[in-house]
């Protein structure tokens, strides 16, 4: 639980910020020592800012002048940038961002979750820190399309979105000319340029590209509405082949969080038998027909929560567990029924550097060492980082 404010305060002050936040604020120090948060600001930023909220240990504050610009600092794209709740770093320049990314990642791991790193953190960039992402959902309300604002449920309308890959860029201004009130759609592009429109809630009628496909190294993966893909365009590759060449090769692999199959081929390639479980109806539907159409017969579905499934067992001792949970990690007591499984290796992406770094202490303690830890920015412009740990059982001499 968040510590309640201290009191309201509008008092000005200056400082000079010197990192950036996992949350995606500047961090800089008042007079006295006092960390402050400052939304918007970039490293080396000299601002003056309004208290707008005291605690404790720490402050927020609101930008009133830039001072004088950090190095980092350069001019975002959207004209919509700071009031859309999608983008934090926009105004920051890509090298910085990866070190920002770098550092947060680190730092939760080690700090937060008491984890041993056994060496510096590899950040794989994106080759294009815009026009990278293949999947979106917006809002319509109004007769107007596009996000929801910072820190807000309402819209924050725009016709353009220079993160979205260009056909989706497209897609977004021909959906905001045909726009219904009150309705949440998803975006989505496929190979070829292939645009879905598609409505979710409320669920709308399918149309002829309810399912679309992806490249994924050699297969297609098809994905239904809602279902949730890796987005980014140029990264989709690179991910996977590291979680397979991480997961290695042997008779049985154990994948939790399947979704529709997204590591799951390419992990039929490598192990003669592959348990993959989803616990979302829709994605375990898109697994097995994605699984059909690559001949593969050796992948298992099992559509049942991840960490029920791994508290059951699987009759035999795996080689090795791959998981990608959600941004909340691991339900409670996920990482003890896993540690039973005693698999030789354990695979966890994740999308969240603190619930991360929660899993894997918990995994330590149940016989597992890390061995390597890489990140992948799969979403520039966001303090968003994906990590890649691969940890190995009874491994500590």
């Amino acid at each position: 639980m968040k510590p309640a404010p201290t009191q309201a305060t509008e008092r000005e002050l200056e400082l000079t910020i010197a990192s950036l936040a996992s949350g995606g604020d500047g961090v800089g120090r008042a007079a006295g020592g006092r960390v402050m948060f400052v939304p918007f600001s970039a490293p080396g930023d000299r601002v003056r800012v309004r208290v707008v909220e005291e605690h404790t240990r720490f402050a927020r504050g609101e930008i009133v002048e830039l001072l004088a610009a950090g190095p980092s600092r350069t001019k975002p794209l959207c004209p919509v940038f700071g009031l859309c709740g999608g983008c934090a770093w926009q105004h920051v320049g890509y090298e910085a961002q990866l070190e920002a990314k770098r550092e947060i990642l680190r730092s939760a791991l080690e700090r937060v979750g008491g984890v041993r790193l056994p060496g510096p953190i590899e950040l794989m960039p994106c080759p294009e820190p815009y026009r990278y992402r293949t999947r979106t959902r917006v809002l319509v309300a109004g007769g107007r399309v596009g996000y929801r604002q910072r820190r807000s449920h309402a819209l924050c309308a725009t016709r353009h979105c220079p993160v979205l890959v260009p056909e989706l860029d497209t897609a977004l201004e021909r959906l905001e000319c045909g726009a219904q009130d009150s309705s949440e759609w998803e975006l989505a592009s496929g190979e070829g340029g292939a645009v879905r429109i598609e409505r979710l809630e409320p669920p709308g009628p399918r149309g002829l590209l309810s399912e679309l496909a992806i490249q994924v190294g050699d297969d297609n993966l098809g994905f239904s509405p809602g279902v949730f893909v890796q987005s980014n365009r140029w990264l989709r590759d690179a991910l996977a082949r590291a979680v397979h060449e991480a997961a290695g090769h042997g008779r049985l692999a154990i994948e939790l969080f399947a979704g529709a199959g997204f590591l799951t081929l390419g992990l039929a390639r490598r192990f003669t038998r592959v348990v993959a479980v989803e616990g979302d109806t829709a994605s375990c539907a898109d697994l097995v027909r994605n699984a059909r159409r690559a001949g593969l017969h050796n992948i298992e579905p099992c559509c049942e929560a991840a960490e029920r499934a791994a508290a059951k067992g699987f009759g035999a001792i795996p080689d090795t567990v791959v998981l990608d949970p959600p941004r909340r990690g691991l339900a409670r007591d996920g990482a003890a029924a896993i540690c039973a499984l005693r698999a030789a290796r354990v695979v966890y992406l994740s999308c969240d550097p603190a619930t991360l770094a929660r899993d894997l202490a918990l995994l330590c303690a149940g016989g597992y060492e890390v061995e390597a830890v890489r990140g992948f920015d799969l979403f520039p412009q966001t303090a968003h980082v994906e990590a890649l740990a691969t940890l190995a059982y009874g491994s500590r001499g």
